[in-house]
């Protein structure tokens, strides 16, 4: 059959156009098909259970300038501090799974507050979709320095000689559980001294009124300088760069105690799991940035190799731990 050259043009533009639609039609269905596809179209927002300018907040801020650089959309971070930081997991436990509202979750909120309080309004293991831990850290112990006690058994022996003196502080579950592990292990009594933070808690060691304390790294520097201040062991499984001549806990002779404290980037229930994926990968790639890794060296937080599934395993594995150390040393709190 012969075919007109107008009539043939017009066949040839026309099977053109639809060559073009199945080629749109097809990326639009992958488009579909692939939550992760075209994301991020707006920005980010981390949520933090904790004002301004605490170790949390700066830690939240330092990944967000470099995953921001990446995904090329503002990372933005809200404060909302209050009750234990129950309001910030709250509030992320119900937003829009969709990628674009995560929570910076620290081990109080996600481990040690399911041991010590009877309810929670999120449930740490079924409310979020744990992306990685960006920083994590051993604390230590600190003493005061009048009692000249250096090492680990001679605070023991003088907890156990001085049963009416000894006493220590804490500002949250994740501090006060850890030393009712330490008692449970050494046998020694000490009473609780609560604290609202630890710049007042480590203040309170250097005057002598509380005799030690569990702490993180980075408050009691100055107070160590001051000489006012003596720290003995670290709770980690390995010695502290900023304390390398101190021991940890199974080194001084305790075994049992492995206790690093932590904050990890979480998003909603049902978040896709290629967005969570893409979000872990950026996450990876900040953690290896050297300014990053300098950055929060000097605030005394290493940076962690714990991604999602990691995550997600050491929530399940804690939980339970520190709920037996809360019932033996029969810490129930309401909110």
């Amino acid at each position: 059959m012969v075919v007109a050259r107008g009539v043939r043009s017009w066949i040839a533009a026309a099977l053109i156009f639809v060559a073009g639609m199945v080629v749109a039609d097809s990326r639009s269905a992958l488009a579909q098909g692939d939550p992760a596809a075209g994301w991020p179209k707006q920005p980010i927002k981390i949520v933090i259970g904790f004002p301004p300018g605490g170790g949390n907040d700066i830690l939240a801020r330092v990944y967000a300038q470099k995953i921001s650089e990446r995904l090329g959309q503002p990372v933005v971070i809200e404060n909302k501090p209050g009750a234990n930081g129950f309001i910030a997991a709250e509030m992320v436990a119900r937003a829009v799974p969709d990628g674009y509202t995560l929570l910076l979750g620290p081990s109080g909120t996600l481990t040690f507050a399911p041991a010590v309080f009877s309810k929670l309004p999120y449930d740490p293991q079924k409310s979020f979709e744990p992306i990685g831990i960006l920083g994590r850290f051993p604390l230590v112990i600190a003493v005061n320095g009048d009692l000249n006690i250096k090492t680990v058994a001679e605070l023991v022996g003088w907890a156990k000689a001085n049963p009416g003196k000894a006493n220590y502080g804490s500002t949250s579950p994740a501090f006060q559980l850890p030393t009712e592990l330490f008692k449970s292990k050494t046998g020694i009594e000490a009473v609780h001294i609560p604290f609202k933070g630890s710049a007042e808690k480590m203040t309170a060691v250097a005057n002598g009124q509380i005799s030690f304390a569990f702490v993180d790294p980075g408050p009691t520097t100055a107070h160590v300088k001051s000489g006012k201040v003596r720290v003995i062991a670290t709770t980690g499984s390995k010695r502290t760069v900023e304390f390398p001549d101190v021991p940890t806990l199974a080194e001084a002779g305790i075994g049992g105690i492995d206790v690093e404290i932590f904050g990890g980037l979480l998003a909603p229930k049902g978040t896709p799991t290629a967005i969570i994926r893409r979000l872990e990968a950026e996450v990876e790639t900040a953690s290896k940035a050297p300014d990053l890794i300098e950055r929060l060296k000097g605030l005394s937080i290493p940076v962690s190799d714990i991604r999602a599934e990691g995550f997600a395993k050491l929530i399940s594995l804690e939980i339970p731990l520190w709920a037996e150390v809360a019932k033996k040393a029969g810490i129930k709190l309401e909110q």
